[in-house]
């Protein structure tokens, strides 16, 4: 094919499917450095979004007022797979603020990690809201809302003040005008942000190198991200490219996956930030996209693309969980003229 802006999936030797892509590299000047497809394509981030979405939590003072540590904080921007270690904690962030798992909003789903699936079942326990991947975003949420004095019901609403604050937030880090933002409705019920991908990477690239900020904001930051990066197993959790990327990274990274194919990546040595959309929505092809990008940028040494060698290359696995196919970054990103 003549657009190479691919991820091609193969079964066998013959190639399936593809998958397109848009991705935008920025620096924390809001320069675009390198791009595939369209930079300037309007995205919902999705939970791409949630380490913006924590930074009023610590610029409040909630964080520090129920005695937040990093691996609370790293919750609070987490797709969590539901293990034990992911809802505990959920309940002790809620239990410090005097709530409990009846105040969330965030609905209900089957946990992600099976065994937890499987063990309440078999103890006939019913499935609540503290199973849902988005839980210690929410307990983030409801905690800033107790501190400052605000409802704890309607906190999901576009109209509270916690998801006015988070709005304002992202406008200032993404560096785009909040009139500008598209609006939506999240998987979890809390408003979900539409920007171009290009911004949704220069926010990214800010966070990472975050001395244009003042100090509240800055210190915010780096308290977010530096809590992604100590303890990654709480941003998703076994057998999760999130928790798997971050501790390969070493401290250097911090990423985020989001619905619908989104991701992006902070590079606090470089100051870099990336932002990659699977145009046809399927998540499966962020990973190798991502990791695909940092190998182009020449950001990952050998050590660490052999540990994430299964997420660049995914291999595919029929029902009999017999290897069948793989997935393939063939795409090269475009360097822009002053870059």
């Amino acid at each position: 094919m003549e657009n190479r802006d691919l991820i091609e999936a193969k079964r066998g030797k013959e190639v399936e499917s593809y998958h397109h892509m848009n991705i935008a590299v920025v620096d924390s000047k809001g320069d675009l450095l390198y791009h595939l497809g369209d930079p300037e394509h309007k995205i919902y981030a999705r939970s791409s979004m949630k380490p913006l979405q924590a930074i009023p939590l610590v610029e409040t003072g909630a964080a520090d007022y129920y005695y937040f540590s990093d691996a609370d904080l790293a919750l609070c921007t987490a797709s969590h797979n539901g293990e034990p270690m992911h809802t505990d904690r959920v309940i002790s962030i809620l239990k410090r603020a005097g709530l409990d798992d009846s105040y969330l909003r965030c609905g209900i789903h089957n946990p992600r990690w099976e065994d937890t699936y499987r063990k309440l079942i078999l103890e006939g326990k019913e499935i609540t809201s503290l199973y849902n991947n988005c839980s210690g975003k929410h307990s983030g949420m409801l905690v800033t809302a107790k501190y400052m004095g605000e409802s704890t019901e309607k906190y999901y609403e576009l109209e509270h003040p916690v998801q006015q604050r988070i709005l304002s937030v992202i406008s200032e880090v993404c560096d785009y005008p909040k009139s500008e933002i598209a609006i939506g409705v999240d998987g979890c019920g809390v408003p979900v942000h539409a920007l171009p991908i290009k911004n949704l990477a220069y926010g990214f690239a800010r966070m990472a190198k975050p001395n244009i900020f003042d100090d509240k904001r800055k210190y915010a930051v780096e308290c977010i991200t530096n809590a992604m990066v100590s303890a990654p197993e709480m941003v998703g959790g076994t057998n999760r490219f999130c928790t798997d990327f971050m501790r390969a990274g070493k401290g250097r990274f911090f990423g985020k996956a989001g619905a619908e194919g989104v991701y992006c990546i902070g590079d606090k040595e470089t100051g870099l930030g990336i932002a990659v959309k699977v145009l046809d929505g399927n998540g499966r092809a962020s990973s190798p996209a991502a990791v695909e990008v940092l190998a182009q940028l020449g950001l990952l040494n050998n050590n660490q693309l052999d540990q994430l060698k299964k997420w660049h290359y995914p291999k595919l696995f029929n029902t009999r969980d017999e290897v069948i196919g793989e997935l393939n970054p063939i795409f090269q990103l475009n360097k822009t003229v002053n870059a």
